[in-house]
């Protein structure tokens, strides 16, 4: 019985992994092999047999991105209704007003075909590892498989739930069987889950947010979370609304609360983490960046679900230099961790008024390394032998990534979709000629505009006042009348 297929990629540019140093390395003209599922070699030359060559003359290999955090069934439906809106009593947050109304007119059908949907637009812009948090998560499989994505998957786990009746004020509804359940539910989804379909398929916890989870549920996520062995990922610095809400039950910030719990750990990945003591918008004094960094926490840095309401990590270089280990996540649309990248290190230097922090190469990192190891990876976000065979291949010779110099800056400053040509997942080639190779793009797309015309008028029933998808989001510009 013949073994694994042995692939020989012969690329002009290659973002290789050097275990000595633990970091990228620029080889210009080199190989990589790939047999089976798996990097076995990567140099500037290779003697081996091979049973097939890929021509990369021209383009840049680099690994694929790890994606730590999204929303996978709405965020495609954020588009088109979330921008330029942010309520003031609620600091400029949509989470309260906004996303109740999008969740409550969107139906079954449209929350599958953002799945597909999802799918096609992460791997189109270079995510090969994603992981999903959210109540329906077994609909993702299929789409996943269809499209050859590695897909982390976190069912919500939460005893409590935020709401506005009034427009002014977040207000909670507590049902503690209710999370209890939800944990029980979780685990049971893990164990049947967790490494199936040839790996591509694993699970973690996901407390969804920190104001939503009693102490008591904590523990036990906490509890299951080392026996399982698998990560750990909580929403926590989100809101201003939700840093007032818990200095008033706790006297502490959401992060001392966590400490407190015993629950922070290197296996735990803090969803955004922005509003923290010590920070202007908390205006609240707290060590709240030396504690995550003591704890070994990373940070699932999120930029343009914050940026675009006027909100800034303050900053990427800053939690850095503090030793908080950093990775980055898309959370709503566009769901482009090229975008990720930009907005990264563009905010980060406006943030702190210098141009030479928050470089290509640390968001780079982040989007790579730092995704690997928030998730106990070290078999990914990195070209290197016995590193998965997870493979990005940009061209070199396009409008946009000409003239080339530095293949990192001008992956991180210049490049769109459109110059990723292919992508490798698992060792098993998904995108081809930006093309997802199983997934309709078009017919996709003509099911998610379908989806958001039901969608936004049936938007009413979900907010508090009835209000529709263009009282809460007027057009741009009004309608023509002429």
């Amino acid at each position: 019985m013949s073994g694994p297929t042995r692939t020989r990629i012969d690329a002009s540019h290659i973002i290789a992994y050097d275990a000595r140093a633990g970091e990228h390395r620029y080889l210009r003209g080199g190989v990589v092999v790939v047999e089976g599922d798996s990097v076995v070699h990567v140099g500037k030359t290779f003697d081996g047999p091979t049973d097939e060559r890929i021509d990369a003359t021209g383009q840049i290999v680099t690994p694929g991105f790890v994606n730590v955090h999204a929303h996978l069934a709405g965020s495609p439906l954020d588009k088109s209704f979330i921008e330029d809106r942010g309520p003031r009593q609620f600091y400029l947050s949509g989470l309260f007003e906004l996303l109740p109304a999008r969740g409550a007119g969107q139906d079954a059908e449209a929350t599958q075909v953002c799945f597909d949907y999802s799918m096609i637009e992460l791997l189109r812009t270079g995510t090969t590892t994603i992981l999903e948090m959210g109540p329906l998560l077994e609909e993702a499989i299929p789409s996943a498989l269809a499209a050859g994505m590695r897909l982390y998957l976190g069912p919500s786990i939460r005893d409590g739930r935020w709401f506005t009746d009034n427009g002014r004020t977040v207000r909670y509804d507590w049902d503690e069987a209710a999370g209890r359940a939800a944990l029980r539910r979780a685990v049971e989804f893990i164990e049947r889950h967790d490494g199936s379909h040839g790996g591509l398929i694993k699970g973690f916890l996901s407390p969804l947010q920190v104001d939503t989870c009693t102490a008591a549920l904590l523990r036990e996520v906490r509890k299951e979370a080392d026996r399982l062995r698998v990560p750990v990922q909580i929403h926590v610095g989100q809101s201003v609304n939700e840093f007032q809400e818990m200095v008033a039950r706790h006297g502490q910030t959401p992060i001392e609360w966590l400490e407190s719990l015993g629950f922070l750990a290197p296996d735990v990945i803090l969803g955004h983490a922005i509003i923290l003591g010590g920070g202007s918008w908390a205006n609240y004094q707290a060590d709240d960046l030396g504690i995550i960094a003591r704890s070994g926490a990373a940070v699932a840095h999120s930029p343009w679900v914050f940026a675009r309401r006027g909100i800034a990590l303050e900053s990427f270089s800053r939690y850095l230099a503090t030793g908080v280990p950093l990775a980055l996540g898309t959370d709503t649309a566009p769901q482009s961790m090229l975008e990720a990248m930009k907005f990264a290190a563009v905010v980060s230097k406006i943030v702190d008024r210098q141009t030479e922090v928050a470089t290509a190469a640390d968001v780079f990192t982040a989007a790579t390394l730092g995704g690997a190891r928030a998730i106990g990876r070290d078999d990914l976000g990195r070209i290197a032998p016995g590193a998965k065979a997870d493979l990005l291949f940009f061209d070199a010779d396009t409008l946009w990534m000409t003239p080339l110099r530095d293949p990192i800056k001008n992956i991180v400053y210049s490049a769109q979709a459109h110059d990723l040509a292919d992508v490798m997942v698992n060792g098993k080639i998904v995108m081809r000629d930006r093309q997802v190779l199983g997934l309709d793009e078009r017919e996709v797309c003509r099911r998610l505009q379908a989806g958001g015309e039901r969608m936004w008028p049936a938007m009413a029933r979900g907010h508090w006042a009835g209000r529709d998808a263009d009282t809460l989001s007027p057009q741009s510009f009004p309608p023509w009348e002429g």
